[in-house]
């Protein structure tokens, strides 16, 4: 388990901290992550990776010359926000524009999608690559809605090296999907990791079995089986890739056997040992293998395969040199600084215009900012509930997810009324603060619809009643345009549909804003329960659908509990025929 650490909350900033100090001349820290130590040549494409930690060396660990110019880093297993991703971007720009790559996962879909949007506003040309090699997280015909796992690696790689070589933005994005789209993965568990500050792990796998098909986030297997022997393991693993092969007819592959954090080297070699004479008489021919660590889940016990079916391109730019903290290969020449027209840090954004609310509007601000640290308590005191309803069929980051985005809301909640501004502004920035601290699926779609509800309230007058259908159904509109999903998927929409629809009902029958709220918010713990038996169809927990049957979706069930207490600050307030 993970011992070493202050605080728990602090794990990943901490670990940040560290690593910077032992790679000085590597990599520099700027907000979100880190970035080279040295400023490329101007021109360059700029490849960025990301995505949760608890993986290293994936992702900080492999920024230098030859592989990536910056890494954007999250909370564990937790997607970074927006605001990150931004940040990096903006910070490694060389004038030809930033390429993203990162697992398929719905949060960092999310927030690297919104990165985008942002750099492409200000001017700076950027695309996501999004990986997708597990072959056991959908079938075939399914492929883009499949995991990426340690084919990040290669996919980053190849990347790196064809933006080092000097291709063009069009072409590096070509590349890395090439050699997306000739990438496959399997993996197995042995045991399951546990986060820092928990005593028990996210999963567990009986003595005796192993998990078949699992991710890098702490989630468990697809299915399990009994443990097989070295030979008996190389043999599923070649099969079940093999069978995957992408329709080529190159015999020439490249070979990662990867540990997950607890599985040591020399037990992968003796597995390699046996994969590679599988792979030998299935007629590949496997060019410069890596066999070892690479793409971690803390101290889970297990490992992967992952095989790319190379072309002279991608072998040539996956043998191509590279010089980072955790990857060398070959000799590179670090490029000298050139400081000449970049900021040291990026401007993430203009200062904001205060504009003071009339008493009416600072009185429902203060409303807003009361609800607000009753829900930052209520979620501090349900993290570990709810991270284990998380960890079912997820990565167990739910709860402290949650805790991390309304503890930041709150503190910008409270800077913000303090200026005498009104509940619009008090929601956006801490909407804004959530999304940025919380990272994941649920930090930005808790921060768009913190952003959304507070446009459709009132600074010049008292809220009523009919403000809070509009900014309940505006907040729904936001998640479901962000986070894609339908009534039945097993997400907060389940939860969040029918407390709209309730709190219109009972609104236009004549209830005051307090009692239709309270009751609407009974409607979505109904659905929120309801929820275990429905199998999920997207986000993390959808590979793993059956293991979540019988328990209630984290998100819908941590909505409905905030609508509940938001129903009690309302009541308390005093304002039964108001909100």
């Amino acid at each position: 388990m993970t011992r070493l650490y202050d605080d728990p909350a602090s794990f990943t900033e901490d670990m940040v901290t560290g690593f910077v100090a032992a790679h000085p001349g590597y990599v520099r820290q700027v907000p979100g992550g880190v970035v080279r130590a040295k400023r490329t040549r101007q021109g360059k494409v700029a490849v960025v990776t990301g995505g949760g930690s608890g993986h290293y060396p994936a992702f900080c660990g492999v920024v230098g010359p030859g592989f990536a110019d910056g890494a954007v880093i999250g909370n564990i297993f937790t997607s970074p926000s927006a605001d990150d991703a931004y940040s990096v971007g903006r910070a490694v720009d060389r004038g030809a524009g930033v390429v993203f790559s990162f697992g398929n996962y719905a949060g960092d879909n999310m927030n690297f999608g919104l990165a985008v949007e942002r750099l492409e506003r200000d001017g700076i040309r950027a695309h996501n690559v999004v990986v997708t090699d597990d072959v056991a997280s959908a079938p075939a015909t399914e492929q883009q809605k499949r995991r990426g796992v340690v084919g990040d690696f290669v996919v980053f790689k190849i990347a790196s090296a064809a933006a080092e070589e000097g291709y063009s933005f069009d072409e590096v994005v070509r590349v890395a999907e090439h050699a997306n789209a000739r990438t496959r993965s399997l993996g197995v568990a042995f045991d399951g990791c546990t986060l820092p500050g928990q005593d028990r792990p996210l999963f567990e796998v009986p003595e005796g079995r192993m998990g078949l098909g699992l991710g890098i986030h702490g989630e468990p297997g697809v299915s399990e089986q009994d443990l097989p022997s070295a030979s008996e393991l190389a043999k599923l693993l070649v099969d079940g890739l093999l069978a995957e092969a992408p329709d080529t007819e190159s015999r020439r592959v490249t070979a990662i056997l990867n540990g997950l954090g607890a599985t040591k080297y020399e037990e992968l070699f003796v597995l390699w040992g046996r994969v590679s004479r599988l792979l030998a008489d299935a007629g590949a021919v496997v060019v410069a293998p890596e066999v070892g660590e690479l793409v971690t889940s803390l101290d889970m016990a297990g490992c992967s395969l992952t095989l790319t079916w190379l072309d002279p391109e991608l072998e040539r730019l996956w043998q191509a040199p590279a010089d980072t903290p955790a990857y060398r290969k070959g000799n590179t020449a670090s490029a000298e600084a050139d400081e000449s027209d970049v900021d040291d840090e990026p401007q993430l954004a203009a200062e904001r215009v205060v504009v003071l609310a009339p008493p009416d509007g600072r009185a429902t601000a203060a409303v807003v900012v009361r609800a607000l640290h009753e829900v930052a308590e209520l979620l501090h005191d349900n993290e570990a509930e709810l991270g284990r309803l998380d960890a079912i069929a997820g990565d167990g980051d739910h709860g402290r997810g949650m805790t991390r985005g309304s503890a930041a809301a709150v503190a910008a909640a409270d800077e913000a009324a303090a200026q005498g501004v009104g509940p619009a502004a008090v929601l956006v920035a801490a909407g804004d603060a959530w999304a940025a601290k919380a990272g994941g699926t649920s930090g930005v779609l808790w921060g768009a619809a913190l952003r959304s509800f507070g446009d459709l309230l009132p600074d010049h007058r008292a809220a009523v009643a009919g403000d809070l259908v509009a900014g309940a159904s505006a907040a729904l509109a936001a998640v479901q345009r962000l986070g894609r999903a339908e009534l039945g998927d097993k997400t907060l929409v389940d939860a969040l549909v029918p407390f709209v629809a309730e709190l219109r009902d009972a609104i236009g029958a004549g209830a005051s804003g307090t009692q239709a709220w309270q009751q609407a918010a009974r409607a979505a713990t109904k659905a929120a329960e309801d929820t275990a038996e429905l199998r999920p169809r997207t986000g993390r927990a959808r590979p793993l659908a059956e293991r979540s049957l019988g328990s209630p979706d984290p998100g819908a069930t941590s909505l409905a509990l905030v609508l509940n207490r938001i129903g009690t600050v309302l009541a308390d307030s005093g304002k039964d025929g108001e909100s």
